[in-house]
Order: C-alpha cells, then structure tokens, then sequence
C-alpha cells in the first residue's frame, strides 16, 4: 500500500484520523442543533435546517473551523457545549499503535488539524495524543485550512519537510486532493472515521480501516533522513 522506505516525515489529520469523528458528527449535528433550539426558542427541526444551511455556506472555509466564530454569530457558548459532551471524544482504537510505531521509527510526526485551537486543546485534555506527538499545529495559526494551497506552501516553509517524502493521513477527500496538488508524494485515506457509521468506498486514493496492518512495514523501515535539533 505505501512504501515506507521513502518516507521520512508523516503529517496527520486528528478528527477522524486519529480521534474518533463520532464526537464532532454528534456536536454539530445533534447536540449544537438541540441546544440553540432550547436557547433560542425555535423548534429542533428549524434549528438543525438553519445550521445545516451555514455549514453548506462556509465548507472549507477558516470560518467552519473557527469556535470564535460560532460563537459570535449564534450567541452560543460554543466551547461550553463541546464540554457538555466530552466524553464522546476518544482516540480510534487502531491509534495509540499506530502512532507508537510512528514515533519508534524515527519519522518526523506532525498533526496538522483545522480544528480551532480550543477545539484542539479539549481534545489533547481528553485524549493522550500529546503523548505520542510532539508537533501539534492547529491550521488557524496560518488562517488558512488544509484546502488551500497556502497552508501547505507555509508549513513546507515552517517544517522543511520534502514533500515527495512526505506520507498524508486524512479522512476529507477534498483535503487529500489538495494536497495531492501540493505535491505530497504519499496519501492516505481513512475509509471509517465514525464508528458509528459504515466505511466509504473510496478508490481516489489508498485507504484504510484499520492502521494495524502498516505496523510491520512501519517498524521495518525506520526513516533515515531525520537528523536531531
């Protein structure tokens, strides 16, 4: 599937990648949708037609990503909500392997989310992945997302990596696509980033339901190219 052998550094997306996307599904979906209802004195069905409307308009965008922003345009405690339901947030049971593999090899291993630097902190809170990565870059930095081709000309430009020895990890297509165009020489897509939902046919790119069976190439393939700071 990926030969490991030409790749030094790993950028990896967190929701639905490494951390369980159920919990954001759920939150903006249902839970966000319930209590802007319960907040604002419109019925549920009008909530959640209302929000999925906003969503449809800013997909891609900073702005989606972005907790001050809904915040402010719904008068809603947006990070106090996510808190009502924490205990939905947890890693994907594949990942605390994957990213111990990750580490022991010698790779350079970056998270790259468009999750707003609240939304990041929360789940670094709840999750161990901290732990495992030293790197943690939340894109709102740049202003930028993973969809546009300034955000990976930056990081390149912040990290040095080589992007034809460069593997991606994420569960967005459109993400994968543009970095794809950047010229990223390894994607990786996840087929099931819900677990409470179906995996997805996905024949684009190579993907992946389970990181389990990259852990022997992983392990045999230690990176080279990664000098010490």
């Amino acid at each position: 599937m990926l030969d490991w052998r030409q790749i030094d550094t790993v950028l990896l997306d967190m929701d639905g990648t490494l951390l369980d996307l159920h919990f954001d599904n759920y939150f903006w979906l249902e839970h966000l949708p319930k209590r802007w209802a319960e907040l604002s004195g419109i019925s549920l069905t009008d909530a959640k037609q209302q929000l999925e409307a906003q969503y449809h308009e800013l997909n891609g965008k900073i702005e989606w990503y972005c907790l001050d922003y809904w915040t402010k345009r719904l008068a809603l405690p947006i990070t106090a909500l996510k808190r009502e339901v924490m205990d939905k947030i947890q890693m994907r049971a594949d990942t605390p392997a994957f990213l111990t593999a990750l580490k022991n090899s010698g790779r350079q291993v970056i998270l790259v989310t468009n999750a707003h630097p609240d939304s990041l902190s929360l789940k670094i809170e709840r999750t161990e992945l901290a732990s495992y990565i030293d790197i943690l870059v939340s894109t709102h930095e740049f202003g930028v997302t993973k969809e546009q081709q300034e955000l990976w000309q930056q990081l390149q430009q912040r990290f040095g990596f080589d992007p034809k020895r460069t593997l991606f990890v994420d569960d967005s297509l459109p993400i994968l696509q543009s970095a794809q165009r950047f010229g990223i020489g390894h994607l990786l897509a996840v087929a099931n980033p819900d677990s409470q939902k179906p995996s997805r046919a996905i024949t684009e790119f190579p993907a992946i339901e389970d990181y389990s069976v990259l852990l022997a190439e992983i392990s045999g393939t230690a990176s080279c190219s990664v000098t010490s700071e």
